[in-house]
């Protein structure tokens, strides 16, 4: 079954994270990136409130949340995202790794996505959730080689990763239509 819905909140939820990403992105990137980085969060945000508009003008079609106790799943993995994330940058910080707080919420992000593909029925998600969890894991490699923070590497890679998702989301929108 096809979710017009699902798809247009792809557009908004992931147009609206990769807005947030691209802004962590300009923690401490190389002064040459920031006018970039601005640009790509300006596209994230209008990704998200172009799939606000089609999500509200499309909240009576089917959802995939709809399905019994398919929210429920779906509020369980974003509450044990927010706890993880949230623990685990409070470990780092404690333990003065405070750079790698990006990665690990990055790393966290990707791996909540394994957890909704049965929910959304989207196998898409398991690519998302790789391609996330690949760019946490790079960041840590690169960022000390470019000497930036890992943040700006971890928020230039999920940023453009979740933009190209929602940019999915809005051609399977289209393509259902």
């Amino acid at each position: 079954m096809e979710y017009v819905r699902d798809y247009a909140m792809y557009a908004a939820v992931f147009g609206l994270f990769s807005f947030v990403w691209f802004g962590w992105a300009q923690e401490q990137p190389r002064a040459g990136w920031r006018k970039w980085l601005g640009m790509a969060s300006g596209a994230g945000l209008l990704m998200c409130l172009y799939g606000v508009y089609l999500s509200a003008t499309h909240w009576d079609a089917p959802s995939a949340l709809s399905i019994d106790g398919a929210y429920d799943r779906y509020l369980i993995f974003v509450y044990a995202e927010i706890v993880l994330a949230g623990v685990g940058a409070f470990l780092l910080l404690r333990k003065k790794r405070a750079q790698l707080v990006a990665p690990w919420i990055l790393f966290i992000v990707g791996v909540h996505f394994i957890g909704l593909k049965p929910v959304f029925q989207d196998a898409g998600l398991y690519l998302l959730a790789g391609l996330l969890i690949a760019v946490a894991a790079a960041s840590v490699i690169v960022a000390p080689r470019l000497k930036v923070a890992s943040s700006a590497i971890a928020g230039i890679g999920a940023g453009t990763v979740l933009f190209g998702f929602a940019l999915l989301g809005l051609a399977r929108y289209y393509a259902a239509m």
